[in-house]
């Protein structure tokens, strides 16, 4: 009998997949638990257009993470930052600052923690990489002066 997973089940499949399980099993395990439905005519219409709702939603994801990489790929990002003992940063510039900092200057919404970056400690030019989606990412590179 085919049926439609409606979560998870060990050594038969993953939810919303269409898998061949037996009458019995069906009838006795997966139906009273509310593991999966019978796979017929409107069930598998409903599971096909959760597909391509979601299909929709990873295209326009891309196409988004697209248009941020255009909008930031080899920018510049310019941070003053406050002269602490013998010319060094008072403190550091982390990725939480660089993200406020592509917000206003660039008005894109970037994740802190999708930013790969180690923490500076002085003054001068670093590379950062942005990670927008599965493989799309931005180079950029953050400027540090001192404040004045």
């Amino acid at each position: 009998m085919d049926v439609i997973l409606k979560a998870d089940v060990k050594g038969l499949g993953k939810k919303g997949e269409k898998v061949k399980a037996s009458d019995g099993y069906a009838r006795n395990f997966l139906f009273p638990k509310g593991l999966a439905v019978e796979a017929n005519a409107q069930s598998l219409t409903e599971l096909r257009n959760r597909e391509q709702a979601n299909q929709h939603k990873i295209d326009l994801e891309i196409a988004a993470a697209n248009e941020s990489k255009e909008k930031l790929g080899g920018k510049i990002i310019k941070i003053t930052a406050k002269a602490g003992t013998s010319g060094r940063l008072f403190g550091s510039v982390t990725s939480k600052d660089v993200a406020a900092e592509i917000k206003k200057q660039y008005a894109v919404d970037v994740d802190r923690r999708k930013i790969t970056m180690d923490d500076i400690k002085a003054f001068g030019s670093y590379k950062i990489e942005i990670k927008l989606y599965r493989n799309i990412s931005a180079e950029m590179t953050v400027s540090v002066s001192e404040k004045d």
